[in-house]
């Protein structure tokens, strides 16, 4: 086994298709044929079955890529480490994250980091959801930011933020000046039994924000209408802002955001409800020193240090 051989093996298996995996890695579908021939020769076994231009990992296939993993990880590893040997500032982070997450994230974090390493190239990989099931998978993923998730053992997590979720309402709805000042809350509260015949766009229970939400309805026995479900937080909030309903939204997706005039926006719950937003990678993975500092600096950001 070589590593360029592991890659194309792996890439691929990753498309299922020749010519794709040909194009991703710069290669001639040729080349790329006749290195999985010998390969196949090497093995005296086939690694992928094919049905026209589909590859399927065969049970060699499947235990062969199985090993290739795992070594492509170590070869990552070292030369990450390597690089940090050499002491030198050069390198490249693979980091996933929710869509609208970036627009909250990105803009305060990579203006500090990028002067710090400029030679650092950054990929940032937006994903709508099961962001956690990617970075075990992906062994590509450097870390991964999303919010609180049934923690996994393989997985090393570090908080970067406790975020409010927030009820918000077009600034014209009925229930718009019904909050209250209370102890303990940032926002004007508002009991949610006033909104129990009020429509909800809400995410998908398997999202976090979906997930309180339910947990809210049962809390406070009510059962309102949910006309819309969406894994787009923007357009969750836009479509509250146009008064089709109340939605549930973190606070920095808000803020983020430009309303003109401002959405009117409440804490709910027992003196708000909150959100723990985590930033995870692989327990055992080699993280280099830049990589260490774009946490920092993250954390230091979102926890507004």
């Amino acid at each position: 086994m070589n590593i360029q051989e592991l890659n194309y093996i792996m890439c691929i298996a990753k498309h299922r298709n020749l010519t794709r995996a040909a194009q991703e890695l710069y290669v001639s579908q040729p080349t790329l044929s006749k290195c999985l021939q010998k390969l196949e020769r090497d093995l005296d076994g086939k690694l992928f079955s094919r049905s026209g231009n589909c590859y399927t990992p065969t049970y060699l296939g499947k235990r062969y890529m199985e090993y290739a993993r795992k070594m492509l990880e170590v070869n990552q590893d070292w030369e990450k480490e390597l690089l940090d040997i050499q002491a030198c500032k050069k390198g490249e982070l693979n980091i996933a994250l929710p869509l609208m997450r970036s627009s909250c994230i990105v803009p305060d974090v990579l203006p500090v980091f990028h002067e710090k390493y400029p030679d650092v190239k950054v990929n940032f990989l937006e994903e709508t959801y099961a962001i956690q099931e990617r970075l075990l998978l992906d062994d590509q993923l450097d870390f991964a930011v999303f919010n609180e998730a049934h923690p996994h053992p393989n997985l090393v997590y570090e908080v970067l933020a406790n975020e409010e979720v927030l009820l918000m309402l077009s600034p014209h709805h009925p229930l718009a000046k019904q909050g209250i000042e209370r102890e303990g809350c940032r926002y004007p509260w508002i009991d949610l039994k006033l909104l129990e015949k009020e429509p909800f766009i809400l995410h998908f229970p398997d999202q976090t924000t979906g997930r309180i939400a339910l947990e809210l309805f049962e809390a406070y026995g009510i059962q309102p209408p949910v006309p819309f479900h969406t894994r787009n937080s923007q357009a969750c909030a836009i479509l509250a802002y146009q008064g089709l309903g109340a939605c549930l939204i973190p606070e920095n997706y808000v803020k983020s955001m430009k309303f003109d005039p401002l959405p009117t926006c409440f804490s709910v719950g027992d003196g708000g409800v909150f959100s723990t937003l985590t930033i995870a990678y692989r327990r055992g993975a080699y993280l280099p020193s830049y990589a260490r500092d774009f946490i920092k600096i993250a954390q230091e950001k979102q926890m507004g240090i």
